[in-house]
């Protein structure tokens, strides 16, 4: 038996990798088990969205995957406008989850993530001090791997989901779609291309590389999953959908899959955790499964590493069911009547609500409420009675005194504290605090001093004016957040 790692995680998707490169980097051990030998090229999730670019940035990778795709300031299934939204990134790129992939485990493995390919789970039980987690090794070879903690980041058919006995209630949202990347002779002048007629849908996205994704359904031809995907089929939803196949050829894979609405009722049992696809599936509308499942991972880990140092109680652990549960069930809501809404119209209504959402999507404070609702830009955690109203929000990538943004700030993976520019906070204030806050001034003026988590969220802030006032808060704040044994007395 080996118990090597504080946290053990199987399955080495975007959710997985980021966890284990944010744990790396904290200093906790952490194992990651992966079935995969090898990355694919079959991947469904092609859309980055602005939140997930912003927790990108605060690990000083989003440049790298930046790179590898196509910005696009439109929401095309929508036609929203994303160029208005109040961050670096509004947009959403456009590029293969494989490179997601890539860059993340890149991270991972810098900062000392230990990743085994070849290893499946196939098995977990927990005690009181720990996880057990049985796997088949690469060479065949039966292992148990123990842990402080586990997390199943391993899918829709999540085998730690199992095996801590929970259930995972919903329903398909769509069946047998279709999926291919391709090449075209004759591409759209405005990719990327949405279309619907009730009974076929189609969208081609491109990935900047001379590749197309096309999706695609038909109503009239459901298939099981594990049905062969003809291509000629493909073209024929395209031509019915979209007005036209492009002169798609040449497809490097094709595949059918079905779309689930589910939520596990719990993420956490006991020392077990689940992020991503193994907690909540959604409807392939909006492009926002995966980055909720990333933002799962940005959620947790920093919690883990606060408690495994004995910077935080366990209890604080409790917190990240508390808070990512209701973005994983708003999350499904949106995506599942966008999903409906394009799929299910009535032939005779079709025309009304496509007149209807462009006039509605034409205002620009509706425009604007959706952008930042579908780019994860509004995401907001519950705040205690009487907290500060920023107390739980989104913290803006603001500039910093020393030239820096904030979230460059975040990269060192602690809390950082911004205190008014104009006032001088004494040193002994955060005296102790050293290894888990950074202090920080932004370049303009500002009445507020603000505590910012790890994961770019807020965890205090004050308007309080008295500079005597404002430093006892300021100490209580860092003792309630990063811990009573870590500050000065």
């Amino acid at each position: 038996m080996s118990s090597d790692s504080q946290v053990l995680i199987v399955g080495a998707g975007p959710s997985g990798l980021l966890l284990a490169g944010d744990l790396a980097e904290a200093g906790v051990r952490c194992t990651v088990v992966e079935r995969r030998v090898q990355n694919s090229q079959l991947t469904r999730a092609f859309a980055v969205h602005a939140r997930t670019l912003e927790q990108l940035d605060a690990r000083g990778v989003a440049d790298q995957l930046l790179a590898t795709g196509v910005r696009n300031p439109v929401l095309q299934f929508l036609q929203i406008d994303l160029s208005r939204l109040p961050t670096r990134y509004p947009h959403v790129l456009v590029t293969p989850q494989y490179h997601t992939e890539r860059v993340l485990r890149e991270r991972a493995l810098s900062r000392g993530a230990d990743i085994r390919e070849g290893w499946e789970a196939v098995g977990l039980a927990q005690d009181a001090t720990g996880v057990d987690v049985q796997v088949r090794a690469a060479d065949g070879s039966p292992q148990t791997l123990r842990a402080a903690y586990a997390v199943g980041a391993d899918g829709r058919s999540s085998l730690v989901r199992r095996s801590v006995g929970l259930p995972f209630p919903g329903r398909s949202a769509v069946r047998s779609m279709m999926l291919a990347d391709v090449r075209l002779a004759d591409p759209p002048k405005r990719p990327p291309t949405v279309g619907a007629v009730g009974d076929a849908f189609a969208i081609l996205v491109p990935f900047g590389d001379g590749w197309f994704r096309i999706m695609a359904w038909n109503r009239h031809h459901e298939m099981p999953d594990s049905a062969p995907v003809d291509l000629e089929e493909i073209r024929a939803v395209a031509r019915r959908a979209l007005g036209g196949d492009f002169g798609m050829h040449d497809p490097r894979w094709m595949s059918r899959f079905h779309s689930d609405e589910r939520q596990a009722p719990h993420y956490r049992v006991g020392r077990v955790f689940l992020v991503g696809d193994a907690a909540h599936v959604h409807s392939p509308a909006g492009g926002m499964g995966m980055n909720t499942s990333i933002q799962d991972s940005a959620n947790l880990g920093w919690k883990l590493a606060a408690v495994l140092h004995g910077h935080a109680r366990e209890a604080l652990l409790d917190t990240y069911e508390a808070e990512r549960h209701p973005v994983g069930r708003r999350v499904l809501r949106m995506s599942g009547a966008l999903l409906r809404g394009v799929l299910t119209t009535p032939r005779a209504l079709r025309g009304v609500r496509d007149i209807t959402a462009r006039t509605v999507l034409r205002l620009p404070p509706v425009a604007l409420r959706l952008g930042r609702a579908m780019s994860g830009i509004d995401i907001a955690y519950g705040a205690p009675a009487g907290a500060h109203p920023l107390t739980g929000k989104r913290a803006p990538d603001v500039l910093l005194s020393d030239g820096r943004r904030l979230y460059e700030a975040l990269r060192g993976r602690r809390f950082v504290l911004v205190t008014p520019a104009d006032t001088a906070l004494p040193s002994s204030v955060t005296e102790g605090w050293a290894d888990a806050v950074e202090c920080v001034t932004p370049a303009g003026l500002t009445g507020k001093s603000v505590l910012v988590r790890p994961d770019a969220y807020i965890a205090w802030a004050s308007s309080e004016q008295s500079a005597h006032r404002r430093a006892d808060q300021i100490r209580q704040a860092l003792a309630g957040h990063c811990g009573e044994g870590v500050g000065a007395a």
